[in-house]
């Protein structure tokens, strides 16, 4: 194996490509790609003029005074019609390939770094292992829904939603964008996750931007933030993880550079107006008959940024969200429950150092005290911060002692109903104290 850098022109589109089998020659193997892959293809060009290069290098086979590629057939076919765009196999693709070359914005490459084997057994040992799946843990393992999420969370690619681009957007219309560069990866790597694009003001949800806090407001702390980085007061390393995220949102919100509940769009909504009564004759509608809900918590989006200190309890929220069911497993997600409320509290405690909590306070007390100390920062309103404060009380069906008694008592079974009525009246409440 070794690395060397070859012109555009000795790398030879593999005709008899995996993907298609043997095909006449080179300009047939490219047609082949756009036949099959034209969008993506399009996608990887536009990619590729944006990043200004390739990010591995292709794998090759020497023949006689070329190369054929046997990885990378995709990206050096766009990046030779980049270099050529009337060997496309098409007009338009011809003027879409000369437009993107127009967008190139240094040097176009004439060389590219490749990987030459001149083993063909060691090539097919390597394509194996690339794309024939895990094979086991031999090869490479996608990726699952929950990975994908992680490596969103943790840069803010892929998501369907570019805060960077809305960041700018917004700044530029109010004249206030940095005369310096902001670098996007980092902006999009700090708002990578909903609950920190809330803890700024606007929210991403469905791929849209809205402001969930007063604009004037938000647009000032994201100028703050845009400054940050384009004058490299903060930098990659400092918003590395979650924690560092946070503490950096933390410094600002002490600062009073963030919104705060008083400026939170919600609380200011006027009630709805009264359309006035029509006189018509009434249509029959169907009424969707609604789903049950078959698990403690309900499978929609919850703002939360899962650090690494807290990933048991990210594993029973995912038990409890994802796995058990109501109708089979209600003393297990009952006794779950339990652990997952105490996990939260005891976080946010320690996290925000509450001074209040006695060594001795039982839950019931700590879940107070944390609730007030929400309140007095105007993380809940006191409507309920009251609801929360019935936990200490006994016999409440709403209440610590109920979950204990799921936990000790062996002639207290859990109901699915009562169950889902004591998630829905302490979500908000733990989504608060693990984003803490």
């Amino acid at each position: 194996m070794s690395y060397k850098h070859l012109s555009l022109d000795s790398l030879v589109v593999n005709r008899a490509n995996d993907r298609h089998g043997e095909l006449e020659n080179e300009t047939a193997a490219i047609a082949w790609l756009f036949n099959n892959f034209e969008a993506h293809m399009r996608n990887l060009t536009k990619d590729i003029v944006a990043q200004g290069q390739v990010f591995e290098p292709p794998l090759v086979f020497p023949d006689q005074d070329l190369y054929v590629l046997f990885d990378g057939n995709r990206r050096m076919t766009c990046l030779k019609l980049l270099d050529r765009p009337r060997r496309a196999p098409t007009v338009e693709l011809q003027e879409f390939f000369t437009e993107q070359r127009a967008k190139w914005q240094s040097e176009f490459p004439s060389a590219v770094e490749c990987q030459i084997e001149t083993d063909r057994d060691r090539i097919d040992d390597i394509l194996f292992r690339r794309h024939t799946g895990s094979q086991g843990g031999v090869g490479q393992s996608t990726w699952d829904d929950r990975m994908k999420s992680n490596f969103i969370g943790r840069t803010g690619m892929g998501g369907g939603f570019n805060a960077a681009d809305e960041v700018e957007k917004r700044l530029s219309e109010a004249g206030m964008l940095p005369h310096k560069k902001v670098p996007r990866s980092n902006l999009n790597r700090l708002l990578s996750a909903e609950a920190f694009r809330n803890r700024v003001g606007f929210s991403g949800a469905r791929g849209k931007f809205e402001f969930t806090h007063d604009e004037p407001v938000v647009i000032r702390a994201l100028r703050r933030i845009a400054d940050d980085f384009a004058n490299r007061h903060v930098v990659l390393g400092d918003i590395w993880d979650i924690d560092a995220k946070r503490a950096y949102l933390d410094r600002l919100e002490t600062e009073g550079v963030l919104p705060t509940s008083a400026n939170s769009l919600a609380a200011k909504q006027p009630p709805s107006e009264q359309k006035p009564a029509t006189v018509a004759k009434p249509t029959p509608t169907r009424v969707a008959r609604p789903q049950a809900r078959n698990t403690l918590i309900p499978n929609t989006p919850y703002s939360i940024a899962w650090a690494g200190r807290i990933q048991r309890h990210r594993a029973i929220w995912e038990e409890l969200q994802f796995h058990l069911k109501l109708s089979d497993h209600p003393n297990a997600i009952s006794v779950l429950f339990r652990v997952l409320v105490e996990l939260a509290t005891e976080n946010y405690i320690e996290q925000t150092k509450l001074a209040t909590i006695a060594h001795n306070d039982n839950l019931a007390k700590r879940v107070l005290k944390v609730a007030q100390n929400l309140e007095s920062n105007g993380k809940i309103d006191q409507k309920y911060s009251q609801l929360l404060g019935k936990f200490p009380q006994h016999d409440h069906l709403l209440s610590a002692d109920t979950l204990n008694r799921y936990v000790h008592s062996p002639n207290f079974a859990p109901s699915p109903d009562h169950l889902r009525a004591m998630w829905d009246w302490m979500a908000s409440y733990l989504v608060l104290c693990l984003n803490a």
